[in-house]
């Protein structure tokens, strides 16, 4: 049979099936497993994240496609495999989701009632408890034993760091393990930086030493975001516009000059970087 390009998330499966099989599909798609494409997926999502922040629909509508592809490749491997208790299709991935969101939204799809967000928060995570202890009995019913977790084991360990951080930070802050002051914070911030000023004086650059100080003084910066309730990696990625920007102001105004990036002094490129800032700013 010819497939066609359709709107109907069925010939997208069709599609995925036959790249998959074993005789007559694609071989990069039949050698793939889950950890192989992994990458593929954590860079799918990125290209939404950079159709967004550029507010380009068009870019945004086939990145999204291309992440929704990610998920029907996993439910297609996972399909595969046969002799697993666990095994699902990709109605299963649709079908766990919509129970998900139909049994968090009581307000919404039954007849609880929330006057506020600080409610729907209350109800969300209990809902959230009562789902944990009907997975884990779910699980053992399926002869998959519920390997014993930490506390801090409900942050995904693959979350990009800085949002690890901050999650990591949440969910030890639930037992009162937390500052109760961002002033405090930032005296820890500036514990961080003396640190590292130190590990530069007095030691020999030691790589380890110098990683597990940058590390210790991120994780700070990342913790007075939090206590300010300013998301860390959205106030970097502003950040990291600014400097584009400002970078970019300065590349234009030397070709304006016939001169170029190469050839340009510390000193003239500092005085064009003012010059963006008090124009931007």
């Amino acid at each position: 049979m010819t497939l066609q390009p359709s709107r109907d998330i069925a010939t997208l499966v069709e599609i995925m099936t036959r790249l998959r099989d074993k005789e007559t599909g694609c071989p990069w798609d039949i050698e793939q497993d889950f950890a192989s494409i992994i990458p593929y997926t954590i860079e799918e999502a990125y290209e939404v994240q950079d159709a967004i922040e550029r507010n380009d629909l068009y870019d945004m509508r086939d990145e999204l496609g291309d992440l929704l592809l990610q998920v029907i490749f996993h439910a297609q491997m996972a399909s595969e495999l046969e002799d697993h208790p666990a095994r699902f299709d990709f109605g299963d991935v649709v079908l766990a989701v919509t129970k998900k969101m139909l049994r968090r939204h009581p307000h919404v799809f039954g007849t609880t009632e929330a006057r506020d967000k600080g409610m729907v928060r209350e109800a969300w995570e209990t809902i959230k408890a009562e789902e944990k202890a009907d997975r884990a009995k779910e699980r053992e019913a399926i002869g998959l034993t519920e390997k014993e977790q930490t506390f801090l084991d409900a942050v995904p360990r693959g979350m990009p760091a800085m949002k690890a951080a901050v999650k990591l930070q949440k969910q030890a802050s639930k037992v009162g393990f937390d500052w109760n002051d961002p002033i405090l914070v930032l005296d820890k911030i500036a514990e961080e930086v003396e640190e590292v000023r130190a590990e530069l004086i007095d030691h020999e650059l030691d790589e380890k030493a110098i990683r597990n100080e940058i590390g210790d003084l991120l994780f700070a910066v990342a913790n007075l975001a939090r206590h300010l309730d300013v998301d860390p990696d959205e106030a970097l990625s502003y950040t990291n516009q600014k400097f584009r920007d400002r970078f970019g102001h300065i590349e234009n105004e030397l070709a304006e000059r016939g001169d170029n990036l190469e050839s340009a002094t510390l000193d003239e490129m500092e005085e064009l970087w003012q010059e963006a800032k008090s124009e931007r700013d």
